[in-house]
C-alpha cells in the first residue's frame, strides 16, 4: 500500500500591514494619548537625568558622547551646554546655559566662569547642537572654545573637551587635536 499524499501545501505569505504601535503619554488626567516627538525627546532627556545623576564618572569620553547625545539630540535650535565636574572627572551638574537660533547661540563667558565658581568646579565639559546635522566645527567655535579656556584657567577650572552633538553624531575637540 503506498503512503497516501495530503494536500500539496504551497507556501503562501500573507499580506499584513506594518504595525508600529504609537508611543502613548499620560495626560494630566490620566488619559492616555499618542505622544508627540518633543514629548518623547523630553521624556527621553529626563529618563537621561534619572540614569545619570550627580556624581557619575564621566572619565570615558564615550559617556560623554552619549550622554550629550542624549541631552541636545532633536534640538531645532542650538543650545549651549556644560557638564560641570569635580576633581574626578564626576559629574556636578549638567547645565544648559545658553539657547540660540537655528545656527548659532550667544555665550558669554562670563556667565560660564560665574557658574563654574558657584559650583566649585574642577573642570567642565563644553558641548553644543548642530541642528544642520554636520558636526564639523566652524571658526567660531574654536574662537569661542579658545576664549572660555583662557578665562577658566584663571580660575583654576580645566575644560577637558568641547563635544558637538549633530543628529546622532559627534564630534570631540579633544579628539581632533583642537583644544
Amino acid at each position: 500500500m503506498k503512503p497516501r499524499r495530503g494536500p500539496q501545501h504551497r507556501h503562501v505569505t500573507a499580506l499584513v500591514p506594518c504595525f508600529t504601535p504609537p508611543l502613548l503619554v499620560r495626560d494630566e488626567e490620566g488619559r492616555y494619548l499618542q505622544a508627540t516627538s518633543d514629548q518623547i525627546l523630553n521624556a527621553a532627556r529626563h529618563a537621561i537625568d534619572q540614569k545619570v545623576q550627580r556624581g557619575a564618572s564621566f572619565k570615558s569620553a564615550q559617556a560623554a558622547h552619549e550622554y550629550l547625545c542624549a541631552k541636545l539630540a532633536g534640538f531645532e535650535h542650538e543650545v549651549f551646554s556644560a557638564l560641570f565636574l569635580d576633581s574626578q572627572h564626576r559629574l556636578i551638574e549638567y547645565v544648559e546655559m545658553f539657547r540660540g537660533t537655528i545656527n548659532q547661540a550667544a555665550v558669554y563667558p562670563r556667565e560660564v566662569v560665574k557658574e563654574a565658581l558657584r559650583l566649585n568646579t574642577a573642570a567642565v565639559i563644553f558641548s553644543h547642537n548642530h541642528p544642520s546635522g554636520d558636526p564639523e566645527p566652524t571658526r567660531e567655535d574654536e574662537a569661542l572654545t579658545h576664549l572660555l579656556r583662557t578665562a577658566l584657567a584663571m580660575i583654576d577650572v580645566r575644560v577637558l573637551d568641547l563635544i558637538i552633538v549633530a543628529g546622532t553624531r559627534t564630534l570631540s575637540f579633544a579628539e581632533h587635536g583642537l583644544l
